[in-house]
């Protein structure tokens, strides 16, 4: 399991790999860019009563901290390209094994290529992953109510909206509710990736 994070998955233009310290360039740029349009939705660090916490991790930390947990079989931390550029980030995250197989996926994208269906294609991408090449049964993507563009991407792959749960996330220096969407492996057996090439097949699509 050590080594799953260290593939390579690809559709189209779209392209999820491994989170690298040399992205760091491409990547500060990217979120700097974005600032304004990912704040509402960046999850944040409370303090705690000894006053720690509170502060976002360099970008070298945030790395060695993802590759130490892909090391150790818990996450996927991928930087999403598209034509070869860095556009974004999704990250399989909480892989339990067990009675549960189940994990979480958290994404982001640059605002100047949200709605081209990069983000569903990424999703995608890694859904089949999880299910076909790792094993696990259960996907789950918690969102904020108010994160429109983010939940469209999971209701036009088909995830299943399970309820609220209440001020889950500390996001943006409060915490907040997050909608529950989920997806089982039985739920999507012709694949994620075939279904969405029949939805964009269909017609128009967003991200």
């Amino acid at each position: 399991m050590n080594a799953a994070w260290q593939v390579e998955l690809h559709e189209g233009p779209v392209t999820l790999r491994p989170i690298r310290a040399r992205d760091q360039n491409a990547w500060q740029e990217v979120s700097r860019r974005n600032r304004d349009w990912l704040r509402r939705w960046e999850a944040t660090v409370p303090p705690t009563p000894a006053g720690r916490g509170g502060t976002r991790p360099t970008y070298r930390q945030m790395v060695r901290y993802l590759r130490g947990e892909a090391a150790a079989g818990r996450m996927l931390p991928f930087v999403v390209l598209h034509q070869g550029r860095l556009v974004g980030q999704l990250t399989v995250g909480g892989i339990t094994w067990g009675s549960m197989c189940s994990a979480n996926v958290g994404y982001w994208v640059d605002e100047g290529v949200a709605g081209q269906g990069i983000m569903p294609t990424a999703v995608a991408l890694s859904v089949d992953y999880c299910f076909a090449a790792l094993g696990l049964h259960r996907i789950e993507v918690c969102i904020r109510p108010e994160n429109r563009p983010s939940r469209r991407v999971v209701e036009k792959l088909g995830f299943r909206e399970e309820g609220v749960r209440p001020r889950y996330l500390h996001i943006d220096g409060d915490w907040r509710d997050h909608l529950v969407y989920a997806l089982t492996a039985e739920e999507v057996q012709e694949g994620m990736l075939e279904r969405w090439r029949s939805i964009r097949a269909r017609g128009p699509y967003g991200n």
